[in-house]
């Protein structure tokens, strides 16, 4: 039996992963225990995909609600499958850069303590195994925002003289900068999953993504920005615009650009590697760009209010360099821009949306 193990397998990329080693002949092992619903109330809620799966897939997906701080609960099912384990996708996380300030202990135990368990339960259990972990472009902290951007009719923009033109690279530095809480809890478990590679040898890889979007995605106002825009749209909730006169520029990349990029490593693993994943300069997008999009494919107005005062440590400008991931795995390509991604959000939610 080869065995995929999937935290967050609820989520966007976890769900997205779960469909994929599927397809593939895999047994998967979910864990989730739908903490987004503690986090972002209903509009969090990831219940009805962890049912979606368990019909879907029902002869190989077995789910477990785990905790991933609880490292006894982690190391059963760890101990369960052993070397059976072949493939390890970390996506469980306390995921947004806001909410991590009302509750840091909690954010820290879950980002930090709880990657920690898991690979301490791959190291003792299946040390052969792949280990990819979603980190965040939010280890750079606010370090992007000092480089030379100018400001354009929608948008920000680099200086196109500089180096980083192209996006920014995993080079850029992490020190004397604001990362927000969130930021520091996913960089604590970013080094220790770089050093449990390259101290223990192990197959282990970060991904930093850049904005990770795709129809699964429960959207909610601290998370899950496309997503949550489409929402307000359609629904005709007020939505906020949070300082930078709403030019902030992301890079956007579709949750099945993100797992078959997992899969690359899957098939070519290295040890302790890290690598920026997001739709660098093919798919990126302001606020300003988003909404406009958004109502052009809706055919509806948003309502919203501009906030002058930017979220405490949010990039102006982030766009990310992936010609290092490109090099490593040639094959990989990205297959979605911004406008089929919203499109896809658009008609795969739209009655739920509607109907709720």
């Amino acid at each position: 039996m080869s065995v995929v193990l999937i935290t967050g397998s609820a989520g966007l990329i976890g769900s997205e992963a779960v469909e994929f080693f599927a397809n593939l002949g895999y047994e998967i092992v979910g864990i989730d225990n739908n903490m987004r619903q503690y986090f972002f109330g209903i509009d969090g809620d990831t219940e009805w995909n962890s049912e979606l799966l368990s019909k879907k897939f029902k002869k190989q997906y077995t789910h477990y609600s785990i905790d991933i701080r609880n490292s006894d609960k982690i190391n059963q099912v760890f101990e369960k499958y052993s070397n059976d384990i072949k493939l390890i996708v970390h996506t469980a996380a306390q995921p947004s850069h806001d909410w991590a300030a009302k509750e840091p202990q909690l954010d820290f135990g879950i980002n930090a303590n709880g990657t920690l368990n898991l690979l301490e339960a791959m190291r003792h259990n299946c040390p052969n195994s792949v280990f990819v972990f979603m980190s965040t472009n939010k280890v750079y902290g606010d370090q992007p925002n000092r480089l030379p951007l100018l400001e354009q009719e929608t948008r920000w923009e680099i200086d196109h003289t500089h180096s980083f033109e192209n996006g920014i690279p995993e080079t850029m530095d992490i020190d004397q900068c604001m990362h927000s809480l969130f930021g520091a809890s996913k960089l604590a478990a970013d080094i220790l999953v770089q050093e449990y590679g390259k101290y223990f040898k192990l197959q282990t890889t970060c991904l930093r993504g850049g904005v990770l979007t795709g129809s699964k995605q429960s959207g909610a106002q601290l998370h899950g920005f496309l997503n949550y825009l489409m929402k307000c749209i359609m629904t005709g909730t007020p939505y906020k615009i949070f300082g930078y006169k709403g030019k902030q520029v992301r890079d956007i990349i579709h949750s099945k650009d993100v797992v078959s990029a997992i899969n690359s490593i899957f098939e070519n693993p290295r040890i302790g590697e890290v690598y920026n994943l997001g739709g660098g300069r093919q798919s990126n997008v302001s606020v300003l760009e988003a909404i406009e999009l958004g109502q052009i494919i809706t055919q509806k107005k948003l309502k919203y209010q501009y906030v002058d005062q930017n979220r405490m440590g949010d990039h102006i400008w982030y766009i990310s360099d992936i010609s290092k991931f490109k090099s490593h795995y040639p094959d990989w390509k990205l297959t979605y821009q911004v406008k089929e991604i919203l499109e896809e959000i658009f008609e795969e939610n739209k009655d739920r949306w509607l109907n709720a």
